[in-house]
């Protein structure tokens, strides 16, 4: 059941948004649409296109990605498989070039998020941070490192 404000309309429909979309993205179900914003546009640095209490649009160095509320996923084959799961994200990697993990991180440790890897330099020319997110996904804000 959609729990959208009223008077809250996306800035384009579902349907020319889906037709829209190009290469890869996401959808991340979460049991806290604005708060998952919250993580992603403070913490991340990416940007809401459309958010309300059932579904965000975001964007992050041009690759679109979404969050659905489990209330909005009620007759999706997913939702009996998440629900009541406390970390939903794990093995999973969500993986953002270009994004400065010292400032990631210092951002989530300010806001109360878990850092579960401090920002390193990695053998293989980045460097990282791991992130965990309030559904436990895991996000990883990475640069290329000089050189």
């Amino acid at each position: 059941m959609k729990k959208r404000s009223a008077g809250k309309t996306p800035p384009v429909s579902a349907e020319a948004y889906g037709r829209s979309l190009r290469g890869i993205g996401f959808n991340l179900l979460v049991t806290d649409v604005p708060r998952a914003v919250t993580f992603a546009t403070e913490v991340l640095g990416a940007t809401s296109f459309y958010d309300d209490e059932d579904f965000a649009a975001l964007r992050f160095n041009g690759a679109d990605f979404m969050f659905h509320a489990d209330h909005s996923y009620g007759d999706h084959p997913l939702s009996g498989i998440v629900a009541g799961l406390e970390a939903r994200g794990a093995g999973v990697e969500l993986r953002l070039y270009g994004c400065d993990p010292d400032v990631a991180e210092a951002r989530a440790r300010d806001m109360g998020f878990t850092v579960l890897s401090g920002s390193l330099d990695k053998p293989h020319g980045l460097r990282e941070c791991v992130i965990l997110d309030d559904d436990g996904y895991a996000w990883v804000p990475a640069v290329a490192t000089p050189g």
